[in-house]
Order: C-alpha cells, then structure tokens, then sequence
C-alpha cells in the first residue's frame, strides 16, 4: 500500500506544478468552521469520488500531531501528518472504503491541555465541526472513526473520553490518556500503537492506558514497534489490515 501511495503522489506532483498546489490540496477542500463567540477553526475536506446523497458514508476524523497546529491550512495535513492522510484518502482505500475524511486544524492552543489530557475548547470545536458536517453531508451514524499521532493521539483519547458513545473505533498513536477515565471507553474498538524507544512520548503512556482499558473490560488492541522511536507513522500506515479493521467496526448504537 506504501509503495502505491508513492507512486500516486509521485504523479500528484508532476500535477502540483501544473496547477499550483499539492496533491492534497487537490484532493482536500480548504474549508472554515465558523462557531459560536466568534471562533473559528479551519479545515480540511474529501470526499469520495462520485459522492452520492442517496447514501451514507463512514466518516474518518484525522487529529493532526503538534507541528501541525497554526492557521495556514496547510500543515495538518503536511509532513509526518501526510502518511495517514495519505493512506485514507489513496484510490486502494476508497476502493474498498469510500470514506469522507475531515481534518481539522488546531490553533497554537492543541488538542489536550499542557496536561496532555484535559481537552481544549478546540477539540470540543471539533465536537461542533462534526455535527455540523452531519447536517450538510450523508454521514453514517454508525461509522465513525477518529485517528491521531502524537499530540493527536492524545487528542484521539480525549474526544472518546469527551464522547464515549460518538465513535465506533479509534487508532491513537504515540499518545496517552487518562486511565481513571478508561472504564467511559473501554467497550469501543481502540487498536494503539508506539514505539518502545519513543523520545518524545514515554511508551508507559500508551501501555498504561491499555491496561486500563483492559481492567475496565475492554480490548484494546497493541503494537509496540521494538526499537523504533517517535516517528513511526510509516510503519503504522503498512500495518496490515489496519484499516480493514477499522472500517469493519461498527457502532453499538444505544438501544
């Protein structure tokens, strides 16, 4: 799947110089979420190759990590960020999973608070942003998903933390959460990934919150890439089977 994403960004390019823009900013729509008091928070959008209103879509939210945070538009969806984004939106994934996928951008703030747990009024902005795409375009209420690296992994936590019954899976990578709180998600398909020489965040993060998890009864699925450090996304987007298991997970909607 890699190599494929290489080749089609390698053609995307010779494109880019043609058109003045990235691959992605072809395929993502630059949008503004506009929310109460004033705030704002910009966005990035896809949607699926012949989008239809006579059918519902999984809807894929990408938290971006910390060197993605600012107001450009741009970096949430560049660098180390590009490799899931990437992934969701490649034509071997639409293929099988036509997803609309969104990616928000955070301001200086991030998604967590200096705590790197307690949620931040742009992550529950993103809460908004998501009822509002549910109103304007045919998502499936059973099948969302959100995803993050690093920053945004923390912020994957804290938004199932924050709404435990939004989601149907969530993929944090290189993060952590708050392991009080891991009986409100435990029943929600979590798979988590780090690596074990992480210098920028301690793999104790991401293996006591998947212990806790798993007291509370849930089960969170592991990988702990042995010798790799922080940057690990290329490996995570070559899991196999990742995002099979993801778009084969469904919300256990309330009776």
């Amino acid at each position: 799947m890699v190599r494929r994403i290489a080749v089609g960004l390698a053609l995307g390019l010779l494109l880019a110089t043609v058109l003045g823009a990235t691959p992605r900013e072809q395929l993502f729509e630059a949008k503004v979420f506009r929310a109460a008091k004033g705030r704002s928070m910009p966005y990035r959008l896809f949607l699926p190759q012949g989008y239809s209103a006579q059918k519902r879509y999984p809807l894929v939210l990408f938290l971006h990590g910390g060197g993605g945070r600012g107001n450009d538009n741009r970096k949430q969806i560049e660098g180390g960020n590009g490799y899931l984004v990437d992934a969701l939106v490649s034509p071997e994934t639409q293929a099988k999973h036509a997803c609309i996928v969104v990616a928000p951008q955070s301001s200086h703030v991030g998604w967590v608070d200096y705590d790197s747990i307690t949620p931040t009024a742009d992550l529950e902005m993103v809460v908004q942003l998501l009822q509002q795409l549910e109103r304007t375009y045919r998502v499936d209420p059973d099948r969302r998903y959100v995803l993050g690296q690093s920053m945004g992994a923390f912020g994957t936590f804290a938004i199932l933390t924050l709404q435990p019954d939004l989601f149907a899976a969530g993929i944090p990578i290189c993060g952590g959460g708050v392991e009080a709180k891991a009986a409100r998600i435990a029943q929600v398909p979590i798979w988590v990934f780090h690596g074990d020489h992480d210098e920028v965040v301690p793999v104790r993060r991401s293996r006591e919150m998947v212990a806790a998890l798993a007291e509370a009864g849930g089960k969170p699925r592991y990988t702990e890439y042995k010798g790799e450090g922080h940057l690990i996304w290329s490996k995570v987007v070559a899991e196999p089977g990742l995002l099979d298991w993801m778009f084969a997970q469904a919300r256990r909607t309330k009776p």
